[in-house]
């Protein structure tokens, strides 16, 4: 898996200062969308242990309320990979701390579903992991600046997926 950016003190991706990592890799090529760069599967640097080890560190202090994962798209087959055991040492070694996901699939339609695009082996662990979704596809004609955490109308926040 490769990755384009480490926002080490984001305040743009989820509540509180935070942890982003924009992964890269996307199928959903939504018209408009904002990192348009990172839909190549090779963009930006290979995500190492290196990379986790920074990533964790990054974490460490108190004023960081978590991780959020973006992209490119997190729940592409080839990042699930990656990201689910990622996201479970995160889970292990900062249980006070919560992660966000924000993803161009819908939930029960492409990624619970077995039948769904994004749906893997690795697709429960990762999800288990997420106490916030961002999901469903950046659409152009529902843009809306006024909205908290997403791009368009259709965009929902959906909390602890994995739990109810």
């Amino acid at each position: 898996m490769y990755y384009g950016e480490i926002k080490k003190n984001d305040i743009a991706n989820g509540e509180g200062v935070r942890v982003s990592l924009f992964v890269s890799g996307c199928r959903n090529c939504c018209p408009g969308c904002f990192n348009q760069e990172t839909w190549s599967f090779c963009y930006g640097q290979e995500f190492t242990s290196a990379t986790e080890e920074e990533i964790l560190s990054a974490l460490t202090p108190v004023h960081i309320s978590g991780l959020s994962v973006l992209g490119g798209e997190p729940f592409e087959p080839e990042n699930q990979e990656v990201l689910a055991p990622f996201l479970r040492r995160v889970r292990e070694k900062f249980p006070q701390k919560n992660i966000w996901c924000f993803t161009g699939c819908v939930l029960e339609k492409d990624i619970l579903s077995p039948a769904g695009r994004c749906h893997t082996d690795f697709t429960e662990d990762m999800v288990s992991s997420i106490d916030v979704l961002v999901d469903g596809p950046f659409i152009e004609t529902e843009k809306d600046l006024g909205l908290q955490f997403r791009g368009s109308k259709n965009q929902r926040i959906i909390k602890a997926p994995s739990r109810g």
